[in-house]
């Protein structure tokens, strides 16, 4: 069982760290690459670069929160609603095959 989770490739797990612009601010954040790539997917979905997609989710997060506490962790668990939501919809579109 757990050779699905202790077997994966160590570099999927590996942090990486990025420069962009978080509302006009230079910022740095490291994710583990798992997660940047599952950003960039989203990004690209929506038709904007990573660091545009995150800006913007940095905003909105301002505009309903005030702040933005512990942004990377909100990151990660953005990643883990749009694999739900992947998840679901994948299950949906077989049942309705």
């Amino acid at each position: 069982m757990c050779q699905i989770f202790a077997g994966q490739d160590p570099a999927r797990y590996e942090t990486e760290t990025r420069r962009l612009r978080l509302n006009g601010q230079s910022t740095s954040i490291r994710l583990e690459r798992a997660f940047w790539r599952i950003l960039d997917g989203i990004a690209l979905r929506e038709g904007v670069s990573t660091p545009a997609f995150i800006s913007k989710l940095h905003s909105e997060v301002l505009e309903l929160h005030g702040e933005a506490r512990n942004f990377t962790s909100l990151l990660r668990c953005a990643c883990t609603i749009h694999l739900g939501e992947y998840d679901r919809d994948e299950a949906l579109r077989i049942a309705a095959e």
